[in-house]
């Protein structure tokens, strides 16, 4: 079985045990949001629109309440993903971050997100590595800990 899910909803915590994290393993756990949305316009392009143009359009969401969307939490996933990105990828501190022009309470919460949910990422399946640090592989962290504080 695999898994459909991707980096951003895996470092944010903006998933569900035994629900879409479920599988054995993850092509595209490994993928951003915004680049999962790259993907699917690229596939579309090269391979006749199998992707239906609904689905590109509509508004993320974890769908765990009726009309819940994921920006009644966050900002654009372009702009998550940036500093996601800038986290996991280059491991910037958030001081760094903010200094880039990000603004410092979207950088603390997307931090305190991805620090509260290591727990989570215990017990994902394994993810194709496609960055230079995927969930797994070279970002591991303890389970508990006082970071941040």
């Amino acid at each position: 079985l695999l898994n459909s899910s991707n980096k951003s909803e895996n470092a944010l915590g903006l998933c569900t045990l035994y629900g879409d994290t479920a599988g054995a393993f993850s092509p595209t756990g490994d993928l951003y949001k915004s680049e999962m949305y790259d993907l699917a316009r690229y596939i579309n392009r090269t391979l006749g629109d199998p992707i239906p143009e609904s689905v590109l359009r509509k508004e993320p969401s974890s769908e765990l309440r009726p009309d819940q969307k994921d920006s009644d939490i966050l900002p654009p996933y372009e702009v998550v993903d940036a500093i996601l990105y800038r986290m996991i990828e280059e491991g910037q501190h958030r001081e760094e971050i903010v200094n880039a022009g990000f603004d410092s309470e979207v950088v603390e919460k997307i931090h305190s997100m991805i620090m509260r949910n290591e727990k989570k990422r215990y017990q994902f399946p394994p993810v194709l590595r496609l960055s230079t640090c995927a969930f797994g592989h070279e970002r591991l962290m303890p389970l508990t800990n006082r970071y941040g504080d």
